[in-house]
């Protein structure tokens, strides 16, 4: 499931992933915050946190994932992925440079630097 960071700047959307993430928590959390966040903001800021506690994606979920990032492609401002997996630092390095959006990585130990680099 997807959770909100209470203590996210306004204009960031903050994001925790924790458990086996659903096409549920696509359609009933994370696709309405980010419409929302592009309503009142104009663009996304997003800071992602990717922990122990997540446990990965299900085949919807990682296909609701790309067609989130297509359909709001330049919709994204700044992205910061806090995180202590390497697969997912080394997925975000790969694919970073190719996003419009500023890319930044974190360790999750690091969030509020991650809150104040999406916020600035």
């Amino acid at each position: 499931m997807f959770t909100r960071i209470a203590n996210a700047p306004p204009n960031v959307l903050a994001i925790r992933a924790m458990g086996r993430i659903t096409d549920d928590d696509y359609r009933s959390m994370l696709v309405p915050a980010i419409e929302q966040q592009i309503r009142t903001a104009g663009k996304i800021r997003l800071v992602y946190v990717i922990g122990a506690e997540f446990e990965g994606f299900d085949m919807m979920a990682a296909m609701d994932d790309a067609l989130l990032g297509i359909h709001h492609w330049k919709d994204f401002e700044k992205v910061a992925v806090a995180t202590d997996r390497d697969g997912i630092a080394k997925g975000v390095r790969m694919m970073g440079p190719l996003l419009p959006a500023k890319t930044r990585i974190f360790d999750v130990a690091q969030m509020q630097d991650a809150l104040d680099w999406a916020a600035a």
